[in-house]
């Protein structure tokens, strides 16, 4: 099975140190359009207007979104990561959403048996575009896109990311490393005085 395509938009200034990884739906949160099979459009990614360093990584869904895909992001240094769905009941995915949110589960039990904390990865949702897309697709009229209310969605998952980064201490990750640490080669006696019985 092929890896996910993730289409990487960090800030220059974020590159340098990311406090936050978010993983965004490129679905979620965005007018619907006409199915194509040419000339994609560049999906329209919500702005969150982050007052701290963070990494946006676009994925076509969350539903892709792989255990080693957070793991690395955390590896990498962030302190919280992000999942941004779609509501599970406008999925272009059908079960994506559903198959994200079980997986953020099983990787929240492995951050707490490895000691850096479940609570440091959320899961959040915006309106998905299915049920607009398909509207539009076949020439009914579909539920108008509510820009407000996207806007409100946006708003509510940046407040919790920093509601919840405050409450963060630092990760093991995050410790300065030690002097024993930075040596890579073990120190090993290897005089003959003991080895002569």
């Amino acid at each position: 099975m092929a890896a996910p395509s993730f289409v990487c938009q960090t800030d220059p200034a974020a590159a340098a140190s990311p406090v936050v990884t978010v993983f965004v739906c490129a679905n979620c949160a965005r007018p619907s359009t006409t199915a194509e099979s040419a000339n994609h459009s560049r999906p329209n990614v919500p702005s969150f207007d982050w007052p701290l360093p963070v990494q946006e990584v676009m994925v076509s869904c969350t539903g892709r979104l792989q255990p080693e895909h957070v793991l690395k992001a955390f590896e990498s240094g962030a302190r919280l990561v992000c999942a941004v769905a779609c509501s599970e009941d406008n999925c272009h995915h059908l079960e994506g959403s559903k198959r994200c949110a079980r997986r953020v589960d099983h990787v929240r039990g492995i951050l707490d048996e490895i000691g850096l904390g479940g609570d440091r990865l959320l899961l959040c949702h915006l309106p998905g575009t299915a049920a607009e897309d398909m509207a539009l697709a076949a020439g009914r009229p579909g539920p108008a896109y509510d820009a407000a209310a996207a806007q409100t969605g946006i708003a509510a998952i940046r407040a919790e990311v920093l509601a919840t980064l405050a409450r963060l201490t630092p990760t093991p990750l995050d410790l300065p490393v030690t002097e024993a640490a930075q040596d890579p080669y073990q120190q090993v006696d290897t005089s003959e005085e003991d080895n002569d019985e």
